[in-house]
């Protein structure tokens, strides 16, 4: 019964890459914890977190990818709802290093002690319980989400020019957080975490353990994008995206589903974030740069928009790409990304994905073609048509 209703909701494809990543959380752990160094199949503590980093991009990937891919509503502010969850995050990180910091401050926060703030500021409490933290990387993105699209979408702001505001808000987000008085670390963020549920957050164990858990959260992202895809509400987002006007029309209230889907997004993207600041060990205000923002709308074109997966190849191949190229060739990357978005734009409209799905249909289509002239008698066969002769 229950696998009955789970192949409802998800497609093949995508209960293949759930079951991967459940055994990535189960695998890639007791590798690198059980296995020797010396063996083949050790994975490394360095890859451990470095794969756990392109997770949690790919998560963000596939929170652009609910409402670009299937909405029609293209983002380049994404990565302010990821940047929120981590500064949640790593509120609560920050809360747990007590005494143990540079100024043996017991509450303070060692940026604030050199600031010579003399008590913590209310919107700071509360971050030493970590159910408080997990509730804020969800809420707080959700709620600047819905009340900046209850605004945008009820006033039918679309295409470019919602593009362009949702890029001004993370834009005015990244100025406020470098603000000293903000209260969040100002240039230099936040940093220097000690532990994380009461574990050494340097500990192998941990990172293991975080590994795990953005496997876990991106297999559930999978599930939930693919649940909300394959139902009712998806059948109405994809017309919103092919056809708004004639959906209102309908009678369909669309500001109100791309308010739902929007919000969805935002919190996944918070989750996104909280999972990425402990595995990194920092957050600070670049991470609200537009420019990450667009690299993430770049993975989901990459990979393929509108399939689910695609962003999550699309993340994964390109942040690979980026880390060998600004080791090996610093001066490059920007070039290399810049004409890969050109190549996908003109060559790959569809992406990775949908290049390997075109493939996979001119293959069916050939082979059925054969099989269709193997079963016919040789005079009924089509054969090449000549070409007609010139008069003399």
């Amino acid at each position: 019964m229950i696998t009955k209703w789970f192949f409802t909701h998800v497609d093949r494809r995508g209960s293949i890459v759930i079951a991967l990543l459940v055994a990535f959380a189960i695998l890639v752990p007791l590798s690198n914890l059980l296995l020797p160094p010396t063996s083949a199949f050790h994975v490394p503590t360095y890859l451990v977190s470095l794969i756990g980093k392109y997770l949690t991009y790919a998560l963000l990937a596939v929170a652009l990818d609910l409402v670009w891919g299937f909405c029609g509503i293209l983002s380049l502010g994404h990565g302010a709802f990821f940047a929120l969850g981590g500064y949640a995050m790593g509120m609560y990180l920050m809360r747990q290093i007590g005494p143990r910091g540079v100024y043996a401050d017991p509450v303070l926060p060692d940026f604030m002690v050199f600031l010579n703030w003399k008590e913590l500021p209310w919107f700071w409490h509360g971050f030493n319980h970590f159910w408080f933290a997990a509730l804020m990387v969800v809420l707080v993105p959700g709620v600047l989400a819905f009340g900046f699209g209850w605004l945008a979408f009820r006033s039918r702001v679309t295409g470019v020019y919602l593009s362009i505001i949702t890029q001004a808000l993370t834009y005015a987000l990244l100025l406020a957080f470098f603000r000293n008085d903000m209260g969040f670390g100002g240039n230099n963020g936040l940093t220097d975490f000690k532990d994380i549920l009461g574990f050494n957050i340097q500990a192998n164990s941990t990172r293991c353990m975080l590994f795990a858990a953005t496997a876990l959260f991106l297999a559930l992202a999978v599930f939930v994008t693919s649940f909300i895809v394959r139902s009712k509400l998806g059948k109405v987002l994809v017309g919103v995206r092919d056809a708004e006007s004639r959906m209102r029309f309908l009678g369909y209230r669309v500001d109100r589903y791309k308010l739902f889907v929007w919000t969805i997004s935002a919190m996944m993207a918070g989750i996104a974030g909280a999972l990425y600041v402990p595995q990194v060990g920092i957050i600070n205000p670049s991470e609200f740069e537009p420019a990450n923002s667009i690299e993430a709308v770049i993975w989901v074109a990459v990979g393929g928009r509108g399939t689910i997966i695609g962003p999550i190849i699309g993340a994964v191949l390109v942040n690979f790409g980026k880390t060998y190229f600004t080791a090996a060739f610093p001066e490059v990357w920007l070039f290399a990304l810049g004409a890969l978005f050109i190549i996908v734009t003109l060559f790959l409209p569809k992406g990775i994905l949908g290049l390997y799905g075109t493939w996979q249909a001119k293959r069916k289509e050939r082979a059925a073609r054969r099989r269709n002239d193997e079963g016919l008698p040789s005079s009924e066969r089509v054969g090449p048509i000549a070409e007609p002769q010139a008069a003399e």
